[in-house]
């Protein structure tokens, strides 16, 4: 749970993030703490940033099911949010997160663990 004073610092932040680029969507890159390795990449309005900020597990919006989901609900492969960060323009959102599991459907640890054959 967070307290008020957290709670509105990030209602603040909310209210900076530029959603209409995407038509209400960010592109949601998710990174590992401790490896530092970029995990995925998943996209997010503001109701499932609000969920990963209260939650403190990450939150994304399915733009093929058009719904929002929380990542390892049925697979049990949970991101803890450690951090939220927006880049310079504010379109684009890293979350920073212990990756409990794999993160990639396909069951490897990141979604780009394949190699180019070049």
């Amino acid at each position: 749970m967070t307290d008020q004073a957290s709670a509105e610092k990030f209602e603040e932040f909310l209210k900076t993030i530029d959603f209409g680029k995407g038509d209400g969507l960010v592109p949601v890159i998710v990174q590992d703490q401790k490896t530092k390795d970029v995990l995925m990449l998943a996209y997010a309005n503001a109701e499932a940033l609000s969920l990963s900020f209260t939650t403190g597990e990450a939150h994304y919006w399915s733009r093929s099911r058009k719904s929002l989901w929380k990542k390892g609900e049925t697979s049990g492969h949970l991101q803890k949010i450690k951090e939220i960060k927006k880049d310079c323009d504010a379109d684009t959102i890293l979350y920073v997160v212990d990756q409990i599991g794999v993160a990639c459907h396909t069951g490897t640890w990141s979604c780009f663990d394949t190699r180019d054959s070049k």
